[in-house]
């Protein structure tokens, strides 16, 4: 049985408060987005109980980097229905094996073993560990602001307003502002096990950091024996006009972790990348990291169709070609809503729609909303609201976007008089 739309809407969302989150329930409803995600194709999502259509320029933060319900990537998990399950994590895998050689072909530098993870949580948590373990030390570098998931070690290297409700962050954490390089380098010592970045911060902003920024994490870590990770979850697979985000600046990390995208919408998997000198910390017990769910074998096949279609050239030239075209929107956008927009953050498609003050943010996430697209502000900078369309659409989708940010803008500005 299909349950899409089986129920109408005040039932869904009594539903819901009553037994997932009644904090979400009410919030939605009370800003007048009482979207149930109902049928969905594409870059497109409907409500469940109406003809209301969303373009997704939010994507979950990547997830949906090929569309919803991609028909090769739903092709791959069919096939591998037919003869795998879960697998066991004790166990060799013939599955796992061909997903992590295939992205040590496509990885830069030496990354060339994975560990699997179901999430970019876990999988930047194994990250943490590996530097601490591996190093000996303890200090974890990261950016104020930014953002690596809601578990654990991951969780102490993020903004104080997700991990200041459940206690004290432990010793060890410090953040500095992002794309400063001073402020890195006083706060880097022989004490440092890791540094970690997002190469593009999205909760942050979106700000793009300098051209020379990340060669210069690098020599840091090269000259205290620390370790540079850089968080690729929500930049890598074609995101940002490359296979990876980090291309961009010419660097290579010591540990790449991947999620989101990697899963084609359709079955959870992220990574924790590294080179064979970090993989021999494993050696004495191979066993010291498991992972249940991670790199399970019937969603191996997913994530290297994900991988097949993201890597091709000609995908990633149409990724910066739509690039071009929100380049050129925007710039025209600026002159007709200067009241209100500042700039467009971008990297390919991981952009950042810059306004004037913070309460343009959520305005502008209700008023695109109500406009026909599914967008988010940056909740450590709601001066910025999210613009992260699938990456499969085409110019002419890219158009109707701008044109629907355009009457967006001005109903924000009438909202907030500006």
């Amino acid at each position: 049985m299909n349950p899409v739309g089986q129920d109408r809407k005040p039932v869904i969302i009594d539903r819901f408060r009553r037994h997932v989150s009644s904090g979400k329930a009410d919030f939605f409803e009370g800003v007048g987005i009482d979207f149930v995600f109902g049928r969905r194709e594409g870059p497109f999502v409907w409500d469940a109980t109406s003809d209301k259509r969303l373009i997704n320029c939010h994507c979950n933060g990547g997830v949906f980097n090929l569309g919803h319900r991609h028909a090769g990537v739903i092709a791959a998990l069919q096939e591998s229905l037919l003869s795998h399950d879960i697998g066991n994590h004790h166990l060799i895998s013939e599955n796992r094996a061909l997903l992590a050689e295939k992205l040590a072909h496509l990885l830069p530098g030496d990354l060339t073993y994975t560990a699997f993870a179901v999430g970019g949580g876990e999988a930047i948590d194994l990250a943490l560990k590996l530097a601490r373990g591996f190093t000996k030390r303890q200090k974890i570098i990261s950016a104020g602001g930014g953002y690596h998931g809601h578990t654990g070690l991951a969780l102490s290297t993020g903004d104080p307003q997700y991990r200041d409700p459940f206690g004290p962050n432990p010793p060890g954490f410090l953040q500095v502002p992002f794309n400063d390089k001073a402020a890195l380098a006083d706060a880097m010592d022989d004490t440092t096990a890791a540094v970690i970045f997002e190469t593009v911060p999205a909760t942050y902003g979106i700000p793009v950091p300098s051209a020379d920024f990340f060669s210069f994490v690098r020599q840091r870590c090269n000259e205290h024996g620390a370790l540079f990770i850089i968080d690729e979850v929500q930049t890598g697979l074609g995101r940002t006009g490359r296979l990876w985000g980090i291309e961009h600046y010419h660097t290579v990390p010591d540990i790449l972790v991947m999620g989101k995208g990697l899963s084609g919408g359709i079955y959870p998997m992220a990574a924790t990348c590294i080179g064979a000198e970090l993989e021999s910390f494993f050696h004495a017990n191979p066993f010291i990291h498991i992972s249940t769910f991670g790199g399970s074998e019937v969603g191996c096949p997913v994530a290297m169709r994900v991988l097949d279609i993201s890597s091709q050239p000609e995908f990633l030239d149409q990724v910066n070609h739509l690039a071009g075209i929100f380049k050129s929107g925007f710039a025209q956008l600026k002159s007709r809503h200067p009241e209100i927009l500042v700039n467009l953050r971008q990297l390919g498609l991981m952009m950042g729609i810059e306004m004037v003050n913070d309460a343009c943010g959520p305005v502008l996430s209700k008023t695109l909303y109500d406009s026909g697209v599914l967008s988010v502000y940056a909740n450590n900078n709601p001066t910025v609201s999210q613009l992260l369309p699938p990456l499969i659409i085409d110019a002419d989708l890219a158009a109707e976007i701008l044109e629907r940010v355009d009457a967006a803008l001005s109903a924000a500005k009438q909202f907030l008089e500006l």
